[in-house]
């Protein structure tokens, strides 16, 4: 992006800026392409299927989340969308769904997940979108895994989060929280196994799979990521 840019409006965002919101040529709204920052527009053409807008000014530099990604189990369709909306509004940089041998659900649209975690975005004022991966089995994300980048395991067995984090060097991190009835025996065994792998306790007692999720955010990024 830049000034005298042209921006497309796709026929979701010209229903929702002309029809909804009613606005008209002349018009300004923020834009952002998860790499040039957060530039003000102004609406060059309406129509009932697409728009142009054109850059003007930069109204914010781009903004990217540290490198921490968020591993977890889908759990019914509209936590599952809460955990992508917070995760992407959390500053999660990458989002993926795993199968693990207890996980509920099978299938899922990651088109439609991905469209939770650019609305959150946009909610929030982000100019980073999050992409979210395909639902994959955990243990093929496992076999294939980057070892430099180390996974903070959600183990409602443990306790001491706190102290676990403090001692925990800074780098590329992925965040695995479980599904409604936790790991099973063979995952928890594997993942303990692994060098590239720190259990962690989420408090002394056992959150719901979406609570999960965050709390685990939460404590990264306050001990490790850029709420410092």
């Amino acid at each position: 992006m830049g000034p005298g840019q042209p921006v497309a409006l796709s026929g979701d965002h010209a229903h929702y800026l002309f029809n909804v919101m009613r606005l008209q040529a002349g018009a300004f709204v923020s834009v952002f392409n998860g790499s040039d920052g957060e530039w003000q527009a102004e609406i060059a053409e309406t129509g009932k299927r697409g728009g142009v807008a054109i850059c003007r000014d930069q109204s914010a530099p781009q903004q990217n989340p540290p490198d921490v990604w968020l591993m977890f189990a889908p759990i019914k369709k509209a936590r599952t969308d809460f955990i992508v909306e917070k995760a992407a509004e959390m500053g999660a940089a990458r989002i993926l769904p795993v199968q693990t041998q207890f996980t509920n659900s099978e299938r899922l649209r990651q088109d439609r997940l991905q469209a939770h975690a650019l609305e959150a975005a946009e909610q929030c004022g982000g100019t980073f979108v999050p992409p979210v991966d395909d639902l994959q089995p955990l243990s093929r994300v496992l076999d294939s895994w980057d070892h430099a980048r180390r996974i903070l395991w959600a183990d409602e067995s443990l306790v001491g989060a706190a102290s676990t984090l403090a001692a925990a060097a800074p780098g590329p991190w992925a965040i695995l929280t479980g599904p409604e009835g936790g790991f099973s025996p063979a995952e928890r065994e594997r993942l303990r196994a692994l060098p590239f792998v720190t259990p962690v306790s989420l408090g002394p007692r056992i959150l719901r799979a979406d609570t999960a999720a965050v709390a685990a955010l939460t404590l990264w990024q306050a001990h490790l990521g850029d709420w410092l």
